[in-house]
């Protein structure tokens, strides 16, 4: 048995058959974890859905922010992007429950040594703080009144987070960290804007992972969200977008001994667009 962590598939579907072919996956042997953003702006988001939905126990997902663009849409809310590939969700017959099973996933996985989000922790936040904080968002996700909470998701205020945070607020900051941050203060403060290299770090801010003594360092994260980054692998840190839709690779790392499997991928989307 074998679990292999995998970057941003973004629908990327026919890469992704061909990666799991290369490592010789097996569903009813090896484990697959995916860091987030199954969907969007590549060609097979619906075959990506069904597929990862399909392995059962098989795959464990965090939620990614086109993840979660996804279930705006679908529910009315949000705003559809010229580059949005999601069509073909929003069509299926099987819709309702690709959305719901979707929803149902939670935005942070933590077990033995690692921790896997989509894009990051806050320097504050305790591994233990994060899980606790990611289940009021999945319960706020997977509650009856679920879509009152999607109109009011999205943003980016506040940009840190206070302990006393309350209502939509405190549900708002904890989804910016864990599925859109790269870059935020040593204080906490996440910058919205800068989407370049992590050289290229706005003024008095810096990559999550290099604040100084944050507090998740515990354990090895696992994430993805970041195709400038790339992959990267540090003794706590296993970083796999490696942009697999702007034409770079999709990585795959097997968790047990560290060893990375990348596949070359063909550009999917012009580079000038949103990531």
């Amino acid at each position: 048995m074998a679990t292999y962590a995998i970057g941003d598939i973004q629908g990327c579907f026919a890469e992704l058959q061909t990666l799991l072919g290369e490592i010789g996956f097996s569903a009813s042997r090896d484990r697959l974890w995916f860091v987030g953003d199954l969907v969007n702006r590549g060609p097979q988001s619906l075959e990506t859905l069904r597929f990862v939905r399909n392995l059962g126990d098989a795959a464990v997902v965090v939620l990614g922010n086109h993840d979660l663009h996804l279930v705006m849409c679908a529910e009315g809310f949000g705003r559809m992007h010229r580059e949005d590939t999601l069509q073909n969700v929003f069509e299926a017959p099987d819709r309702n429950e690709l959305i719901a099973w979707l929803r149902s996933r939670p935005l942070c996985h933590v077990e033995d040594e690692y921790a896997m989000v989509h894009a990051g922790l806050l320097p504050q936040w305790r591994v233990v703080k994060a899980q606790a904080l990611a289940t009021e968002v999945s319960a706020a996700l997977t509650a009856p009144n679920f879509r009152e909470f999607l109109a009011h998701m999205w943003g980016s205020k506040p940009a840190a987070w206070q302990d006393d945070l309350t209502g939509w607020e405190r549900l708002r900051v904890i989804v910016n960290a864990m599925t859109r941050m790269r870059f935020c203060s040593r204080e906490g403060v996440i910058d919205f804007s800068a989407k370049g290299p992590p050289e290229n770090a706005p003024p008095g801010f810096l990559p999550w992972f290099d604040v100084p003594s944050r507090k998740s360092l515990t354990h090895t994260m696992v994430c993805g969200h970041w195709s400038a980054l790339g992959f990267r692998q540090q003794e706590k840190l296993l970083a796999l977008d490696s942009g697999c839709l702007w034409g770079g690779s999709l990585t795959a790392v097997r968790l047990e001994d560290r060893r990375a499997f990348q596949l070359p991928c063909p550009v999917q989307v012009a580079p000038t667009g949103w990531q």
